[in-house]
């Protein structure tokens, strides 16, 4: 169990209670003289996310009492890890949303402590053993999604990214195998070779598979472009401050995978990141260049900060390859798309309505949401080229998140379900159960939609 968790309630446990804005006053009217009494004189004010441990008649700690406004919800329990004093607590037994409650305490408890000794440690919930698995397995995934987004790329290039992923792999008896450097040509993968040529930190492409091969092939495909300096056409230094993340797609298709494996679901899972970074020297690509990638279509190079299509579209190919029941992508592509929607809301495109539509439910079941975005098939115009066959760039300045859709749908044929995701993977500002910095997105809401699915 984590150390925001415990598998036993004991007589110190202490319930956590929740009221609402509006059902305070009527919740205060139905308790005893003591409780009434110390509410008053505590001056306690019913406001969004409020605390009060509220003593009983002896002056022990009965309860812990906290408000939500609106309904009690996913995030009501999220800053309690930290908003209630070190000891173990539970819910009402009959709490409906006890599952939930419990994920966000546990996202909530999150502390990115590789260079930094945490302040304190974090409350402990009782966690019932009927949802207990799946609570760690799902809290367990995201902290983990989030720790390796969170880590700088000099402890997180491409080659310490391999070996984190192997490490899981090892975790879960999964195969796992990369191909690195000049391999990447000789193998034809030359887009992911180009993009990542000029670090001293050899691209590569990550290959991992567990599960029967005689159950539903599921491939997930993330983009590991491990900092993003735009090579050539270089971003300005404000630009660059969040770079480390750009690994984020890569990072959460194997925090699904490590939800997937974890829960044995009877799926054939394959995951596929090309890891890179792109950055400036001597034999970085250049604007205007041609690469011929693994589909055998030429990518002229309208510019060198679209790296992330180029290096996805090799591995898309080599995804459908095998034609997979169901392929996700999921990627920090565009700036577009945070325009369009935000730093909150990711963004998702896909060629199959009822699958979309069947995962955009579930997230919002789960409070996990996602905005669907069209592949616009007249704006595929903008990526034409006078000498290749597309470029990565489009000739208009709108519609960018689009646009970088409709380039990485030239490698996925129609005939293969498929999702794309296009998120910002990290948090501006801190928010219950969400601390400020690294996050994981739309993983919940498809966690969720596997399981119905194959469970």
């Amino acid at each position: 169990m984590s150390n925001c968790f415990v598998n036993r309630k004991s007589d110190n446990t202490i319930l956590v209670t929740f009221v609402t804005t509006n059902s305070y006053n009527s919740w205060l009217d139905k308790q005893a003289g003591n409780v009434k009494q110390w509410m008053i004189a505590s001056q306690f004010r019913p406001e969004a996310n409020a605390v009060r441990l509220i003593p009983d008649a002896q002056g022990n700690i009965s309860m812990a009492l906290c408000c939500a406004n609106g309904n009690v919800n996913l995030w009501s329990a999220g800053n309690l890890p930290f908003a209630l004093p070190e000891g173990e607590y539970y819910f009402d037994d009959a709490e409906a949303e006890y599952k939930q409650l419990a994920i966000a305490w546990g996202l909530g408890a999150y502390q990115f402590t590789r260079y930094k000794k945490p302040q304190r440690a974090p409350a402990k919930l009782y966690l019932p053993a009927n949802i207990a698995a799946e609570v760690e397995n799902i809290v367990a995934a995201i902290c983990m999604t989030r720790d390796w987004i969170n880590t700088p790329t000099d402890d997180m290039g491409p080659t310490e990214f391999a070996k984190v992923a192997a490490e899981l792999a090892k975790q879960y008896g999964a195969k796992f195998s990369e191909i690195v450097g000049e391999d990447l040509l000789k193998q034809n993968y030359a887009s992911i070779y180009t993009v990542g040529r000029a670090s001293d930190d050899a691209p590569r492409l990550m290959d991992m598979r567990w599960g029967n091969p005689k159950h539903p092939k599921i491939t997930l495909v993330g983009k590991g472009v491990c900092f993003d300096s735009g090579g050539l056409d270089i971003k300005p230094s404000s630009y660059m401050l969040l770079m480390k993340k750009d690994m984020a797609g890569g990072a959460h298709v194997f925090g699904l995978a490590r939800m997937i494996m974890q829960a044995k679901l009877p799926v054939c899972l394959r995951v596929l990141v090309p890891a890179v970074e792109n950055v400036i020297s001597g034999n970085a690509y250049r604007p205007g260049d041609v690469i011929t990638g693994r589909s055998g279509k030429t990518i002229e190079v309208g510019n060198t900060d679209a790296e992330g299509r180029v290096v996805l579209s090799d591995a898309l190919t080599e995804a459908v390859s095998e034609k997979p029941e169901l392929l996700i992508d999921m990627t920090t592509l565009t700036g577009a798309a945070r325009v369009a929607l935000g730093t909150e809301l990711p963004a998702v495109f896909s060629n199959n309505d009822k699958v979309v539509n069947e995962v955009i439910a579930c997230g919002d079941s789960v409070i996990d949401p996602m905005w669907r975005l069209p592949l616009f098939a007249p704006y595929r115009e903008h990526l034409n080229s006078q000498i290749a066959d597309i470029n990565n760039n489009s000739s208009e300045p709108y519609a960018g998140a689009i646009s970088a859709a409709l380039f990485l749908k030239e490698f996925v044929p129609d005939d293969v379900p498929w999702l794309h995701f296009d998120m910002m993977a990290w948090n501006l500002k801190s928010r219950p159960g969400r601390p400020q910095g690294a996050e994981a997105l739309t993983l919940r809401a498809l966690f969720t939609y596997l399981q119905k699915r194959y469970q």
